[in-house]
């Protein structure tokens, strides 16, 4: 059944902003009207419906269409100048240190250094436009557009004179194609047209539309497009490069389209599916679409208690942004999250990119591509506690991928074993540093991406998940054991030079850099890095010396440090920092998403977290989607639940758009991933050894339930509460578990009598357990 008691449906009374393409530079900043739309997707093929009434406009995505190529970017000089950059780095000559790191180091320019989509590091496009063009008289009344979560389909109703239309669109991932359905009480004309800014060309192949092209000339993406009509009555017909339907009241347009990125007989596969989903009829797909979708969406529920159903939810969004609170689009806004991963990244697909599924135009923000100085990883924060494990299939497979180019990078630009990536990547392996040094030199982005490889291993327990992620950690780790060197003042293991993501700091003697050694983040990461390896090794009882050498290296790795405002140190000295409100807090890393800082076992540093916090916002840090997103997980951490609460509603208030996509600005995706992981860390936390319910409850969700969300250990945890007040836990072992379960104190089930607020867990496989608190006093 779908979820009791709180709403899943974006609505609204208008359609999208009816803007069109406006040639092959597309959008950099995506249109309003794009940001209006409704995205669904199958991890493949995504769409953004605007339901329009007498010209619809489906914007299309397919998740390997991408400019660009495999190109080695690894400078041949780095290794054998790695040593005098170390050297001056020890020697406090930051400043020629960093002369030196984008001429030796520098790799293809990327990003925010000028690539576009003509480059050889390429990026993610638009697969191109659908637009259905309606002969209809007069004007659309009784309109009504929806999303709706729960059977991820979007849908419009309407009515022109006396006829009666309703259309809905889904991605199917069994059936591996687009649907569009279309009704009406009164026959129906209209022209189906497909198009694209630049590269390629639309006919009509045996009654079926098809586009086809190829991305950037040779060696660039080929691709193609394909519609297929079936009507219950009227007719279709061609009509130069468009097909026209005449006198229907029911149809349905397949849409299929792939690329020869993974099929090199990809137009067959297009064939293939198309046949396959036009014999079956819209309503078999439909119904294996949502058996497919709800056993993945309906395994978490989420209740807060308050709904309002009747109000658009633009007109929420505007309440919300002017002060109101609607718990009811808090709850919402969480399960949109897990709504888009599951539209943007199934097992076979690319991982989510930095739109997630979804791009408009040619030349997409930032390539639309794969950030990995946090952005990426943001993504997957909530797949595994969200029980999505299955959508991060795609970025385990991805971080695979980056292998074999990473050792090339690790050998070429560093002289290292093992692998290592930096800041920005793409589905062409591109492992190498950029030439900027503040953001385009980050070794240990390839060590943070193993960290979901251990994490995958802590929820679900998957020994032949590990056994397959072992090597890939294991290289990682090898990088870094070669990386790594003595610093001359007091003898830890750092990374030289060392960078901590986009931000700068200021020198003693005037000026900036953005390089040091031994910076907080890195060393973060290599921590648990070296920590996942050797839980790893003990795991599948493999590489004891190997074992014994991390773990070694582990203890001489620098410890964290407090600096002169009580602040957690971002860099080995105590620099102030270039600009306060920097939205990336990179040195906090410790506490989210990795674990060597909480409240209980290191309070100390947990109270220096906080202070880096304040003084971050009270510069007006946060002010970008993604940013307040990872803020709502630090509060949540730290166990301060109204706090999180607070950025959780700024998030809605300051960084939504109207469609409730992310704006960083532009749209981003990963504030959506983030924001809806924060929500899951403010309910349930394992990352202590122990089960904490409801560890950061804001105490505006006086009353509310979930359900089937995931810990470390393998329990899907169900709980509910009243009045602030815990009321009942149920347990359920995935898998055989030892743990300790904490409830809250003094609201909560630690008040009863028979109950202690800390309790020691062995359970089966698949054993129940349920804790009831005190009976209600109302």
């Amino acid at each position: 059944m779908a979820q009791a008691g709180t709403d899943l449906k974006l609505w609204y009374r208008q359609p999208a902003t009816p803007e069109e393409p406006q040639g092959p530079g597309g959008y950099w900043k995506n249109s309003k009207g794009w940001t209006e739309a409704l995205p669904v997707g199958n991890g493949r093929l995504g769409a953004m419906v605007f339901g329009g009434t007498h010209r619809e406009r489906i914007q299309l995505n397919e998740d390997t269409l991408w400019s660009g190529n495999p190109v080695e970017a690894d400078n041949p000089h780095g290794a054998a100048n790695l040593a005098r950059i170390r050297q001056l780095l020890f020697e406090g000559k930051v400043t020629e240190a960093e002369s030196l790191l984008p001429e030796l180091f520098g790799g293809l320019p990327v990003g925010q250094e000028g690539v576009d989509s003509k480059s050889a590091f390429g990026a993610y496009q638009t697969l191109g436009d659908l637009f259905l063009d309606f002969d209809l008289a007069g004007e659309a009344k009784e309109y009504r557009r929806e999303l709706d979560l729960d059977s991820a389909t979007a849908s419009c109703t309407y009515q022109v004179g006396h006829c009666r239309i309703r259309r809905e669109v889904v991605s199917s991932y069994p059936d591996q194609v687009l649907a569009v359905r279309i009704e009406a009480t009164a026959p129906l004309s209209f022209r189906v047209s497909l198009t694209r800014p630049e590269n390629s060309e639309t006919t009509v192949v045996k009654g079926d539309l098809v586009m086809q092209g190829q991305v950037s000339g040779e060696p660039g993406t080929r691709f193609e497009a394909r519609v297929r009509i079936v009507c219950d009555d009227g007719s279709v017909s061609a009509s130069g490069n468009q097909l026209e339907v005449t006198g229907t009241k029911k149809a349905t347009l397949f849409i299929s389209a792939a690329t020869d990125y993974r099929r090199p007989k990809f137009q067959e596969y297009i064939l293939d599916c198309l046949g396959k989903a036009a014999k079956g009829g819209y309503w078999n797909l439909r119904t294996r679409h949502l058996r497919d979708h709800h056993r993945l969406f309906r395994r978490v529920l989420l209740d807060l208690g308050a709904t309002d159903e009747e109000t658009p939810t633009d007109v929420r969004l505007e309440r919300v942004r002017n002060g109101a609170e609607d718990l009811g689009l808090e709850a919402l806004y969480f399960q949109y999250g897990r709504y888009l991963l599951i539209a943007s990244s199934r097992p076979g697909s690319l991982p989510a990119n930095l739109q997630g599924l979804w791009a408009e135009g040619i030349d997409t923000p930032w390539s639309a591509d794969y950030h990995v100085n946090i952005n990426l990883q943001m993504n997957y924060w909530l797949a595994q506690p969200t029980a999505l494990s299955e959508c991060e299939e795609p970025l385990i497979d991805y971080i695979e991928g980056l292998v074999p180019s990473g050792t090339r990078t690790a050998a070429v630009q560093y002289g290292a074993k093992g692998w290592t990536t930096h800041w920005v990547t793409n589905p062409w392996g591109f492992t190498a540093a950029g030439s900027n040094p503040a953001y385009g030199f980050f070794p240990a982005a390839g060590a943070w991406l193993c960290q979901h490889l251990i994490e995958r291993y802590r929820f679900t327990g998957e020994k032949r998940h590990l056994s397959r992620a072992y090597p890939t950690m294991k290289g990682a780790a090898e990088f870094w054991m070669d990386f790594l060197k003595p610093d001359p003042k007091d003898g830890w293991l750092v990374g030289a030079p060392s960078s901590s993501p986009e931000n700068r700091y200021l020198l003693p003697g005037g000026g900036s850099a953005g390089i040091s050694y031994g910076a907080t983040m890195e060393t973060q990461i290599v921590g648990g890095l070296f920590d996942g390896v050797v839980e790893a090794c003990r795991a599948l009882g493999q590489d004891q010396k190997f074992r014994k050498e991390v773990e070694a290296m582990r203890c001489q790795l620098p410890p964290m440090r407090i600096g002169r405002h009580g602040q957690l140190m971002e860099w080995i000295e105590d620099y102030e920092e270039e600009e306060p409100r920097h939205r990336h807090i990179s040195h906090l890393y410790g506490l989210h998403p990795g674990s060597e800082i909480n409240p209980r076992q290191t309070p100390e540093l947990a109270r220096a977290a906080r202070v880096v916090l304040e003084r971050r916002l009270s510069s007006g840090g946060g002010h970008t989607g993604w940013s307040r997103a990872w803020i709502v997980n630090f509060f949540a951490r730290l166990g301060d639940g109204d706090t999180a609460r607070f950025h959780y509603l700024q998030l809605l208030r300051q960084s939504t758009l109207l469609n409730l996509f992310d704006s960083h600005p532009p749209f981003q995706i990963d504030g959506n991933f983030g924001g809806a992981a924060g929500v899951a860390e403010m309910l349930i936390q394992s990352h202590e050894d122990a089960i904490r319910v409801l560890p950061a409850m804001p105490k505006a969700w006086r009353e509310g339930s979930f359900r089937g969300l995931r810990t470390r250990g393998g329990l899907m945890v169900d709980a509910s509460w009243e009045d602030g007040q815990l009321r009942s836990v149920a347990l359920t072992a995935l898998r055989a578990v030892s743990t300790r379960i904490v409830f809250p104190n003094p609201m909560g089930l630690g008040n009863s009598t028979n109950l202690r607020k800390e309790h020691v867990l062995k359970m089966a496989n698949s054993a129940k357990l349920k804790f009831n608190g005190p009976p209600s006093s109302r």
